[in-house]
C-alpha cells in the first residue's frame, strides 16, 4: 500500500511541476492544484497508513492513526479550494482584459515600435 501511495504522490508531483512550467495561465493553475493534492496526500500519510485503527490511544492498542495530519489536510483542502477560486478569477480577469493568457509578458519587437512612431 505504501508503494501505491508513494507512486501516486510522485505522479501528482511530476504532473503538477510539468503544468506549472507551462506558459499559459490555466495549466499553471491546474499544476498548482495537483501539487496541492500531492502535498495533502503526503501530509495524510504522515499520520500512518492503517485501516481500522483508532485515532486515539487506548490500553492494549499498539497500532493507531494520528488524527493531527487528518485535521491539517481538511484545513488545507478548504484553504486550497478558496485560493484556487481566487486565482481562477484573477486569471479570468487577466484573460478577458488582454485576450491572452500567457503567464509572462511577450517581448516587444522592433515592428511594434515602428508602428507607433509613424
Amino acid at each position: 500500500m505504501e508503494l501505491l501511495v508513494a507512486s501516486a504522490i510522485g505522479i501528482l508531483t511530476a504532473g503538477g511541476l510539468y503544468l506549472v512550467l507551462r506558459l499559459r495561465t490555466f495549466p499553471v493553475i491546474l499544476g498548482i492544484s495537483l501539487l496541492t493534492y500531492a502535498v495533502n496526500i503526503f501530509l495524510f500519510t504522515s499520520g500512518r497508513l492503517t485501516t481500522g485503527a483508532p485515532p486515539i490511544l487506548r490500553d492494549g492498542v499498539n497500532v493507531y492513526s494520528d488524527p493531527l495530519p487528518q485535521a491539517l489536510v481538511l484545513t488545507a483542502i478548504v484553504i486550497s479550494f478558496g485560493m484556487t477560486a481566487v486565482v481562477v478569477m484573477i486569471g479570468l480577469g487577466a484573460f478577458l482584459g488582454s485576450d491572452d493568457d500567457h503567464v509572462d509578458d511577450q517581448p516587444e519587437t522592433d515592428e511594434d515600435h515602428s508602428e507607433g512612431t509613424s
